[in-house]
């Protein structure tokens, strides 16, 4: 029988523990963006010609904020299928550990 276990239980509960983490942050960090944050004006991907005083730069500006917080937002649900993933990797050990040879 071909089982689909490829990690331990001790890999697994890190996984799941980074990955709390890793969705945590980074909902945190797309809802700031999305907020357009000021003090995360330095993460934000915009060129010299992007800083001028007319109402067309700014829009595009906060169109770079939005475009980092739901790149923020897809990270962490990848973080998600990770975790999801780990999960189920402890429920494979624990039947593992029941089955009968």
């Amino acid at each position: 029988m071909v089982s689909c276990l490829f990690c331990g239980p001790k890999l697994a509960a890190c996984g799941i523990v980074i990955s709390i983490w890793g969705v945590i942050m980074l909902a945190m960090l797309g809802i700031f963006f999305t907020t357009h944050s000021a003090v995360l004006i330095e993460d934000v991907p915009f060129k010299e010609e992007d800083m001028h005083n007319d109402q067309e730069s700014l829009h595009a500006i906060y169109g770079l904020y939005n475009q980092v917080g739901y790149n923020c937002f897809i990270a962490a649900g990848i973080y998600v299928l990770v975790a999801a993933l780990s999960f189920c990797q402890i429920k494979l050990n624990h039947r593992k550990e029941y089955m009968v040879r």
